[in-house]
């Protein structure tokens, strides 16, 4: 098949952009053609999803504008647009119209006006609700995203554009039971759930089986508000004292809340280094020097890949119970949960404490941290991904890509 893979970003920047950096190789080294567009400016500095020896054929909107995007669809003459959530309603739509359209919703696509399913006021907390416009009352008092008016209006009709756009695609893909049933809920039949690979899956086979916690914590990840670290920062002591030992902590990340936490960390008197943005190199060494990853999110993550990424080094997690973290977080098995509706400090402490308090339990939960992170390979997941996408070609058996010649259908 020849697929194009539409994406905001080409740069690695977040869990979409690291899905994609090992999907694209495999797909091209199971004699798929690849092509990627993009929406912003590309640093070739920075990691990339495309491997530069692959030689890919790529477009940027940022650089050449949306008409010419377009019609680079257009001539490379596509089987099957692969979409991972493209912020530009105009380029969108043309892809939609232009041929048959795939989308793996990694977030909530149309289905939050902010993106974030989550109220923050008077305390973060998930949102179940359905989108519609009973959030634009609830935007200011829940304070679900900005406060300015205009930006929440903005927000609202770029979801709204999206949620339009969901009964257009061939086929809508998701990670976990959690997102199958957020779409499902608005209306989208054609729904699969198609987990995550592991990105780590060939991390050699080790687990933390007989040795006992050096105490050593760690978050992977963006520092944002409702990534939660600072809920983290402040269980760490409250564990500390149930455990009767001192827990360090290693932040890695960046972000807008970067400072905050620190000076968070020091009034607090927390062992914590901040290393700062971790490049995928780094990522296995510092994730297997750990005993114990924290996803503290107080958002309902999607997925939170990261977990299973630390199972493959047999490193198990704490978490609130939000989102699709129940999928590879079992408690007991794979590490502990803590309550999330509220997710509370206390909470995580107590689950920390779960964690690391017996060093039976603890090499338990490295064990079975491995084996469930061993489910999620990246061959299972081609072989479910290339059958949608065949039959989603199939759907629409008309070569419906014109060339520049012809124009583009929009």
């Amino acid at each position: 098949m020849r697929i194009l893979i539409a994406n905001q970003h080409r740069n690695l920047v977040g869990g979409v952009e690291k899905y994609l950096q090992a999907v694209i190789p495999a797909l091209a080294n199971r004699n798929h053609q690849i092509a990627v567009l993009f929406e912003t400016r590309f640093d070739p500095a920075q990691e990339s999803i495309d491997p530069a020896d692959l030689g890919l054929a790529v477009s940027s909107v940022a650089e050449v504008g949306v008409d010419a995007a377009l019609r680079f669809a257009a001539d490379w003459k596509p089987d099957v647009v692969y979409s991972h959530g493209l912020q530009a309603a105009d380029l969108q739509n043309g892809l939609l119209n232009a041929g048959p359209n795939v989308l793996y919703a990694h977030n909530y696509y149309g289905t939050c006006a902010t993106g974030q399913k989550c109220h923050s006021f008077p305390v973060a907390v998930p949102c179940n609700r359905s989108f519609g416009p009973a959030c634009l009352l609830l935007h200011y008092p829940r304070r679900c995203g900005g406060l300015h008016p205009g930006t929440m209006w903005r927000m609202y009709q770029s979801a709204a554009e999206m949620n339009r756009q969901l009964p257009l695609y061939q086929a809508v893909l998701v990670a976990s039971r959690h997102m199958h049933r957020e779409f499902l809920k608005h209306g989208v039949n054609d729904v699969h759930l198609l987990p995550l690979p592991n990105p780590l899956e060939a991390a050699p086979a080790q687990t933390g089986a007989g040795k006992s916690p050096r105490d050593r914590i760690l978050f992977l990840g963006r520092l944002t508000k409702l990534k939660g670290v600072g809920h983290l920062l402040q269980a760490i002591p409250l564990a500390s004292r149930k455990l009767g030992r001192r827990l360090a902590v290693t932040i890695a990340g960046d972000g807008p809340e970067r400072a905050n936490l620190q000076s968070l960390a020091q009034k607090l008197g927390v062992a914590a280094e901040f290393p700062g943005w971790i490049h995928t190199s780094q990522k296995p060494e510092l994730i297997a020097d750990a005993d114990l990853l924290a996803v503290p999110s107080l958002w309902p993550e999607p997925f939170g890949l990261v977990g299973i990424e630390a199972g493959a080094y047999g490193v198990p997690a704490v978490a609130y119970e939000v989102g699709g973290i129940p999928d590879w977080l079992i408690p007991g098995l794979s590490g502990e949960l803590a309550p999330g509706d509220p997710p509370t400090v206390e909470g995580l402490a107590d689950a920390m404490g779960r964690a690391l308090g017996q060093p039976d339990h603890y090499s338990e939960l490295c064990r079975g941290a491995l084996q469930v992170a061993s489910r999620f390979t990246l061959d299972a997941h081609l072989v479910k991904l290339e059958e949608i996408l065949s039959a989603a070609v199939c759907g629409r058996p008309e070569k419906i890509f014109a060339s520049t010649a012809e124009g583009i259908h929009v």
